[in-house]
């Protein structure tokens, strides 16, 4: 009879349930509304700290001032924690820049563009309009001279430019993008489960693909 590995649970008792890192990011940007303070104390601090609610709310009382009113609430702490491991992402990961991609395409719940299943397709540079239809641009080469009757005659040379859409450089540019995204997410997974402070939440070692581009060329 096979047993079933142990639920992970905190000091207070709460049981940690496992969770995909691209999940993680979704539930604390898109769920829970975190959002990445490059100037926060942690994320200015070595390593991946973060600065929770209770130390924003302790800062606060200590000015002697709160906030009146209604809005939203303060996300959950282990999104707090989420948000600044996001921050503080190495550069070799894309940094900043790709801190607040990754925080926007969890809003979305979406993945960065990665062409799967793009094929490359020679149209036309231009089209002219009207209301009996359309039809490609073309441009003039010049004249040759027709001298097989009794009167020379001139003709246009014409030719439609064309162009390749997806470009190549613009599917290499994405999918090297798709690839530091999914290497960030791995450094990401990795710290979380190192620093291992969560209280919601146990990191799994699920990823997402990553190249899914060649899973139609692998089947």
């Amino acid at each position: 009879m096979m047993q079933m590995a142990p639920l992970k649970t905190e000091a207070m008792g709460r049981v940690r349930k496992p969770i995909a890192i691209q999940r993680l990011l979704e539930w604390a940007f898109a769920d829970e509304c975190a959002s990445i303070d490059f100037e926060d104390e942690g994320t200015l601090a070595p390593g991946y700290g973060h600065v929770g609610n209770a130390y924003r709310m302790a800062q606060r009382g200590l000015l002697g001032y709160k906030i009146d009113g209604g809005g939203r609430s303060y996300p959950d702490h282990d999104a707090d924690i989420v948000a600044s491991a996001v921050a503080v992402l190495p550069e070799g990961c894309g940094g900043r820049r790709m801190a607040v991609q990754i925080a926007e395409l969890a809003r979305a719940r979406a993945v960065p563009e990665a062409y799967v299943g793009a094929v490359t397709r020679c149209e036309p540079a231009g089209w002219h309009v009207n209301p009996h239809g359309r039809r490609a641009v073309t441009e003039s080469l010049g004249q040759v001279a027709d001298c097989s009757g009794r009167k020379v005659k001139r003709h246009d040379i014409r030719v439609c430019p064309v162009v390749f859409r997806p470009a190549a450089d613009q599917i290499a540019a994405a999918r090297r993008n798709y690839l530091q995204w999914w290497s960030a997410l791995l450094d990401l997974r990795v710290c979380l489960q190192i620093q291992n402070d969560m209280s919601r939440w146990n990191v799994t070692h699920e990823l997402p693909t990553r190249t899914p581009w060649k899973k139609g060329l692998a089947e």
